[in-house]
């Protein structure tokens, strides 16, 4: 099975690519720096346990409940099959959302279920129906969107019964170091039962880099069944340069470079949404930088896509994620923001001013 990713294809060279949600300024100086530094000549120690102290004095959990992984798919993998041979049955993945959840949950022959909001999961769940492992991705992918405050009421509420029952939360939280307004909003009792999934990469510019982080339940019972979830990862599952990678993510250098960065990234969103809306493109909102965004009635997406690609720019078609019709757009620097309205205008798409569509994404994704 191929699932469909943002990024590099068979095609000729991409020079404009908004089809990642990689840091609109491209690399890091302090992870590049730390990459060239890592040690290639001999394995990393194998527990990891400098690597955990750093992340753990970083805030991120107790050392004894911090997992390496090699990226967040790695670890969707690793996860669900821990959930399948605890006895789960069934999963719930966000629509729209990720691929990797389903494909990681079909692939050991369990029931997936889609829902578009908490609301129609709490209206379509079934206590009595096994064990069930819930994805949820804060902020969320595609959308952009943060899980809203009564949502997270909804789930704390939820909590206990779950938990009696053996069902199982995850946090997809790849985008959190992203956010670029307001405070993290997981509530600490939810961060407290639920697996947590860490990748700083796209945060970091280095998307090659296969590194990432699962932050286990602090509540015994909601792994009460499990297997060792860290002995389902091979020996050295991180490299030295994924190990380089999430240390100097922690670093206060890094940390204070990315405050730098989001105003920056803040400002380039902005253009880029009006931008687009002056010719015509419905845009969502978001916490992040990337957004959704549906070309004007009448336009054939597939051949515009097509057309991009030709000139060298990329977008990424939002069709996989759940929603046809729309595309999912990196924000990134004027200089590859004018290259696209550049594009947009030979390709037919002139500005069109207050030009709007009817659809919208949640009506796509029903």
């Amino acid at each position: 099975m191929t699932l469909e990713h943002g990024g590099p294809d068979l095609g000729a060279e991409i020079r404009w690519d908004f089809s990642t949600n990689a840091n609109p300024m491209g690399p890091m100086a302090g992870a590049m720096h730390a990459l060239a530094e890592a040690d290639r000549r001999t394995y990393p120690e194998p527990t990891y346990l400098a690597l955990r102290t750093a992340l753990s004095g970083a805030g991120l959990g107790p050392v004894d409940r911090l997992l390496p992984t090699a990226g967040n798919a790695e670890a969707i993998r690793r996860l669900t099959l821990a959930a399948k041979l605890a006895g789960t049955t069934q999963v719930w993945v966000p629509g729209p959302g990720y691929g990797e959840y389903r494909a990681a949950a079909e692939v050991l022959g369990l029931a997936v279920r889609a829902y578009g909001s908490v609301a129609e999961l709490a209206a379509q769940w079934q206590p009595a129906s096994g064990r069930q492992l819930i994805w949820l991705c804060e902020p969320c992918n595609p959308t952009g969107e943060d899980v809203s405050a009564d949502t997270w009421a909804q789930l704390l509420a939820w909590l206990p019964t779950w938990q009696a029952a053996g069902h199982t939360l995850a946090v997809d939280r790849a985008y959190a170091p992203m956010r670029l307004d307001g405070l993290d909003p997981l509530p600490s009792a939810l961060a407290q039962a639920a697996w947590q999934l860490w990748s700083p990469n796209k945060t970091m510019g280095c998307t090659g880099v296969r590194a990432g982080l699962m932050v286990a339940p602090a509540d015994a019972a909601a792994s009460q069944g499990w297997p060792d979830v860290a002995a389902l990862a091979p020996s050295w599952v991180l490299g030295s340069e994924g190990v380089a990678l999430l240390q100097a993510w922690v670093s206060d250098s890094v940390q204070g470079s990315l405050r730098v960065q989001r105003v920056v990234w803040r400002a380039w969103l902005q253009e880029q949404q009006r931008a687009l809306r002056e010719r015509g493109w419905q845009v969502r909102e978001s916490v992040v930088p990337f957004f959704l965004a549906q070309p004007p009635q009448g336009v054939d997406v597939a051949a515009m896509l097509t057309g991009l690609r030709q000139r060298g720019i990329k977008l990424r078609d939002a069709a996989s994620l759940g929603l046809p019709g729309w595309c999912r757009l990196r924000v990134m620097s004027p200089a590859a923001q004018a290259a696209l309205m550049d594009a947009l205008g030979a390709l037919g798409q002139m500005p069109v001013a207050h030009a709007t569509s009817s659809d919208s994404p949640d009506a796509e994704a029903a």
